[in-house]
């Protein structure tokens, strides 16, 4: 079953600086989750473990998966917002 999907409304007061900052911030987190999807999922597809490590992994990698793309979400709502 699907989480279902809700919006929430955020305000930030930046300056530039902290704009652009934060905004490279999230880039790199997004670009974090991203490399732990890869590696988790390499492990996985290499047979990496027993059958219970192989489910943590699958787990960490959905979750790191779902990470990535809130992320994601998040920096395309700062950038249409910071764009107008």
């Amino acid at each position: 079953m699907a989480d279902e999907r809700r919006s929430i409304d955020l305000r930030l007061d930046l300056a530039e600086g902290e704009m652009a900052e934060l905004e490279r911030a999230l880039v790199r987190a997004q670009a974090t989750e991203l490399g732990e999807v890869r590696r988790r999922t390499v492990r996985l597809t290499t047979g990496y473990g027993d059958a219970t490590t192989r489910d943590v992994l699958d787990d960490e990698s959905r979750r790191a998966q779902l990470r990535h793309d809130a992320l994601g979400v998040l920096l395309a709502a700062f950038r249409q917002a910071r764009d107008g």
